[in-house]
């Protein structure tokens, strides 16, 4: 009897001991994740509708034995909505893990600095990854930087987070403006550096060109920045040729040539080297400039100076054949 009880004993611990080796293999052994795998968890999803999901997709062989093991074997911690990347061979254990502490896949759209509001709507509508609709958003409300996205996102969403980040660069900056800027408020700020982006593709000539159009609006001199002519014929887009003569002459609310002072409005969407240009113009006389040739800009504290960079100007073009 001893011997038989002994036995039986023996056999139940062997058989606890497969079983507890098959439950534990079943949770910490390799999963049927073939392949690196992106896997959504929608937001405010369960741990019930996750392993459901895992299932479906052929993960996990079983949603009961998951949520079983996991309610043994796993953390109690809450699950994370958003795109996450399972590694190929992945545990279960290592599924519950990633999707409680792992990182969310984070993706980036970028908004280049000067890009004017049309130009961000084509770049979110045509961003596959985010969902819905948004309107074309208000010139000069978005700061050009690059953002960050989740697989599904609302593009509102995202786009609300453009606008802030522009609403907090001005709260930030305006109060640091220094006594040389020409800007009364932070609007007339966004106007100017606008138009600032949009003369100039060199970094280093920002404060220099701001310096000269504060110039030329403390003196009550037309700005006679082109950008101003094109914007209300394209809101943004290229004008894919030469400003005609009908079009300086055109007299409305952004045309710089026929008005003193801002336009109504910005004309693209300025960074922040260039909201700071204004708000901290560079000390300088020059009220001319004209391009160099070499892609910045040449300036000038009187006429006749500007007439001769000009003739320079002239000169170097007909050589390399465009005029």
């Amino acid at each position: 009897m001893k011997k038989l009880l002994a036995t039986i004993v023996a056999l139940g611990i062997l058989a606890v001991a497969v079983v507890g080796g098959w439950f534990a293999l079943g949770w910490y052994g390799g999963a049927q994740v073939e392949e690196e795998t992106a896997f959504i968890v929608p937001s405010g999803a369960t741990l019930t509708s996750v392993a459901g999901k895992l299932e479906e997709e052929g993960l996990i062989g079983s949603a009961d034995s998951f949520l079983l093991r996991a309610k043994v074997l796993g953390s109690g911690d809450p699950i994370k909505a958003g795109e996450f990347l399972l590694t190929a061979g992945i545990s279960n254990a290592g599924i519950l893990d990633h999707l409680q502490h792992g990182d969310v896949i984070r993706r980036f759209v970028t908004i280049p600095e000067g890009t004017p509001s049309v130009i961000v709507h084509d770049i979110l509508m045509a961003e596959d990854l985010l969902v819905g609709e948004i309107p074309v958003p208000d010139e000069g409300s978005v700061l050009p930087e690059s953002y960050d996205f989740e697989r599904g996102e609302e593009r509102v969403a995202v786009l609300a987070r453009m606008q802030r980040a522009m609403d907090e660069t001005i709260a930030e900056l305006w109060p640091q403006r220094s006594d040389r800027t020409v800007a009364n408020t932070p609007e007339e700020a966004v106007i100017l550096a606008s138009i600032v982006e949009k003369e100039t593709g060199v970094p280093e000539e920002r404060r220099m060109v701001a310096g000269l159009y504060s110039n030329r609006i403390r003196q009550g001199i037309f700005l006679q920045a082109d950008p101003t002519i094109i914007y209300p014929i394209t809101r943004g887009r290229p004008l894919g040729r030469r400003i005609r003569q009908s079009e300086i002459a055109d007299i409305n609310d952004y045309n710089t040539y026929q008005m003193a002072g801002l336009p109504s409005g910005p004309i693209t969407n300025p960074g922040r080297a260039s909201i700071e240009a204004v708000l901290n113009p560079a000390e300088t006389d020059a009220v001319f400039m004209v391009a160099d040739g070499s892609g910045g800009h040449e300036f000038n504290d009187t006429l006749q100076e500007h007439n001769e960079a000009v003739e320079r100007w002239f000169a170097l073009r007909r050589e390399r054949g465009e005029m």
